[in-house]
């Protein structure tokens, strides 16, 4: 049986009758994308919608973010992605004066970085393949970019396939954080109708810069409801996670992000798994980063470093018990994590629900716990 509030009709329609058929390869109209922020429509940050499912026996329900304390217990460990997100977009242009628009991805080792190549558009960019090896692109304030290599990771592109990702160096008057607060703007994508500044893409508790897109999954907490889910006996560990930039258009794997376990968080996770309480974590990065440094017999360490760890059915989850995440486009990578967690059919149940409530896509859009 599915519900849809605390207050609505509990409906005796089955999930799984909404679930038949569905597949993760579905069709996402155009009008559940989110194009704005909650702000933008009225609401809170804390006011999008949350879709709750238990994969243990496919129960679902629908609340309000903010009620999010009537569904976590006390004892339950939120780990959350503390990264803050970077003005990572550039303006750029070709030796032949061409615009372009450089999305600044991930720090290396040896100061190198993994960048982008987008080409202007009249809303947002679209995908610019045509770089060179050796090619050197004016920066604005007097910086340039080199590209020096396509990056292209095991299990990616072939040699020969078109190049969307660059191992970069940059030569700036100053420190490219710096630069980036002068001269960068927030990544944004074709469904967001305008731009919106960078505090509409941080989550309330970021505190090291580092992030190319927003870790969204956080974006709905409050102050409040932070205290209020503490006040309840909900605990609370932080991580670090700096993402990269998505692949929207090609659905590529992930590839390497920092990441930063501390020993306190790792304690934490382990004394939880220690004694049956549920680790949620909210966001795909947290599981990213968790699955990284816990090891076979299910214990969690303190580390940090580039992570390259994909999370597959076929691989498991052996970190956190449950997930807050956004709702994925259809054949996103991230969707392999989700069923590695859930199981592909509580999965395609789910989806098939959030399709028909209506609920919102992306960064500004609604969310979905996945309990065990």
């Amino acid at each position: 049986m599915r519900t849809r509030s605390k207050d609505a009709l509990v409906h005796d329609l089955p999930i799984s009758a909404l679930g038949a058929g569905l597949s993760l390869d579905f069709e996402l109209p155009r009008e559940l994308e989110a194009a704005e922020p909650p702000e933008a429509r009225g609401l809170a940050r804390d006011q999008v919608r949350l879709m709750v499912s238990r994969r243990r026996d496919d129960w679902v329900e629908h609340i309000l973010f903010r009620d999010l304390p009537q569904v976590l217990s006390p004892g339950d460990l939120l780990v959350i992605n503390t990264s803050g997100t970077l003005k990572a977009a550039l303006k750029a242009w070709r030796a032949d004066q061409t615009p372009l628009e450089v999305h600044v991805s991930t720090h290396l080792p040896a100061d190198l970085w993994i960048v982008e190549l987008r080409q202007p558009a009249a809303n947002a960019s679209l995908p610019f393949h045509a770089g060179l090896a050796g090619e050197t692109l004016r920066l604005e304030g007097g910086g340039t970019l080199k590209l020096h290599v396509p990056y292209r990771r095991e299990r990616s592109l072939p040699d020969d396939g078109p190049v969307r990702l660059w191992i970069a160096t940059f030569a700036l008057p100053v420190p490219l954080l710096s630069y980036l607060e002068l001269h960068g703007f927030p990544i944004r994508y074709s469904y967001v109708g305008q731009a919106w500044p960078l505090e509409y893409y941080q989550t309330v508790y970021a505190t090291e810069p580092g992030s190319a897109e927003m870790p969204s999954a956080g974006r709905a907490f409050t102050p409040e409801l932070l205290t209020r889910l503490v006040a309840k006996g909900v605990q609370v560990a932080p991580l670090v996670l700096h993402t990269g930039v998505a692949s929207l258009e090609e659905h590529e794997p992930p590839y390497e992000e920092f990441y930063r376990v501390p020993l306190d968080t790792a304690r934490m996770v382990n004394a939880a798994r220690q004694a049956g309480r549920r680790i949620i974590a909210v966001g795909t990065t947290v599981v990213r980063a968790l699955e990284t440094v816990t090891d076979g017999a299910s214990v969690t360490h303190p580390g940090e470093g580039w992570t390259r760890e994909i999370i597959t059915p076929g691989r498991g989850v052996r970190a956190v018990d449950g997930l807050l995440t956004g709702l994925h486009e259809p054949r996103a990578s991230h969707l392999a994590m989700l069923e590695a967690l859930a199981g592909r059919r509580h999965l395609q149940l789910t989806y098939a629900e959030a399709l028909s409530e209506r609920y919102l896509w992306h960064e500004f859009g609604d969310l979905h716990l996945l309990l065990p």
